[in-house]
């Protein structure tokens, strides 16, 4: 299995705060109540807490996606 990232549609997020109260570890919130999230792949003892944040989002803001490679510098 490839290596998932979280990724958020800031259109559609209406700072529910739900994602960052169901995967902390991962998501934090602003000053605002949107949330931050932790650049990344998602460890894989972690992904059953980004698929219950991702399927509680209701907006369905929240994603799991591909993670795509690092920058080079």
């Amino acid at each position: 299995m490839e290596d998932q990232e979280l990724w958020i549609d800031r259109t559609k997020c209406d700072g529910h705060r739900l994602c960052a109260e169901l995967f902390p570890e991962r998501i934090e919130l602003d000053d605002w109540g949107y949330p931050i999230i932790a650049p990344g792949s998602i460890p894989a003892g972690q992904l059953e807490h980004a698929r219950r944040a991702v399927a509680a989002c209701p907006v369905l803001a929240l994603k799991l996606r591909a993670a795509r490679p690092a920058a080079r510098l």
